[in-house]
């Protein structure tokens, strides 16, 4: 089972890779998916990271308010978004 996780307050330059490289210090990752605006192709600042569960609380405690890229990153579990688009 994995769980995904949501990243946020990423510097507008951060590539996937670059994350993946971060969050591996402290667990193994599946996937990684930085948001970008469809018109521009610019990062939105925030993406999501997909993690085995068993690693979900240890990655969101560690790395939760720690510097990457100079800024402070924000990461917690991802909420699915309701058809309507509330959460």
């Amino acid at each position: 089972m994995t769980k995904t996780l949501y990243v946020g307050n990423l510097p507008w330059s951060t590539k996937e890779e670059e994350l993946a490289s971060f969050v591996e210090q402290h667990a193994p990752v599946k996937s990684v998916r930085i948001i970008k605006d469809k018109e521009t192709g610019r990062s939105k600042g925030y993406g999501f990271i997909e993690i085995p569960k068993e690693h979900a609380e240890k990655v969101t405690t560690s790395l939760n308010g720690t510097e990457f890229g100079g800024r402070s990153i924000n990461i917690n579990e991802a909420k699915r978004k309701n058809i309507d688009g509330q959460a």
